[in-house]
């Protein structure tokens, strides 16, 4: 299960009605290798998948692969207006270790993935 904040349902909705190509699409969060921790994550905004999980509600939906989904189950997705960076945060209680860049993260198992 992956929670996501009052404050990131209401930017992914203002992000995607502001764009008329985005209707029917979520914010698409996956994990792949990289980054100065060993592994990251990447952000976009997609339509949902066969074997997507699916959280929040329908017009902001968090869209996670199956791979993606053991690396970030119990996570918090909020979103963030400070002045130092704004944006969408992973609070991710599998990291082990994150980077400075918050996108960057060591898995608590140090297996790292092979997609």
């Amino acid at each position: 299960m992956i929670t996501v904040t009052d404050s990131a349902v209401k930017q992914l909705q203002a992000l995607i009605a502001d764009t008329p190509d985005n209707e029917g699409k979520g914010l698409r969060i996956y994990v792949e290798t990289g980054g100065c921790a060993g592994m990251q994550y990447g952000m976009t905004i997609d339509r949902s998948k066969e074997g997507d999980a699916v959280f929040g509600p329908a017009d902001g939906q968090i869209l996670v692969d199956e791979f993606s989904l053991k690396y970030l189950k119990g996570a918090t997705i909020d979103f963030s207006d400070e002045l130092t960076g704004a944006g969408f945060r992973i609070q991710n209680p599998n990291a082990s270790r994150s980077c400075g860049c918050g996108s960057s993260f060591e898995s608590a198992d140090h297996s790292h993935p092979h997609p």
